[in-house]
Formats: structure tokens, sequence, C-alpha cells
């Protein structure tokens, strides 16, 4: 798993299309993870109460 997360932007040399394609895939689904993760924080973000805001800027 850390090489994982050691190998992540560091451009891969790939020789065959499989290794490309499961290349990509990991890419996509940490991009999913990160979005489903990180949309509902957001949103909740965006849709406090006005209470909520209003205090949390004090």
């Amino acid at each position: 798993m850390s090489e994982l997360f050691g190998a992540i932007g560091q451009v891969k040399s790939v020789y065959t299309l499989v290794d490309f394609y499961q290349y990509i895939k990991t890419v996509e689904y940490l991009i999913c993870v990160a979005f489903f993760v990180g949309f509902p924080l957001f949103f909740r973000y965006l849709h406090r109460s006005g209470d909520a805001a209003r205090q949390s800027s004090h």
C-alpha cells in the first residue's frame, strides 16, 4: 500500500495495454474516492444554517 502512495504523481513506464489500463483505472478510483469524501463535506459546508455560520465567523 505504501508503494502505491509513493508512486502517485510519478511518471510510470508502461509496456503493455494491460499495464496502461490498470494504471489509469487506479488513478480513476483514487479520484472517485476523493470526490465521494470531499463532495459531502463541501455540500454540508455550503448548506450550513445561518446561526452556525455566524458563530464560526466570530
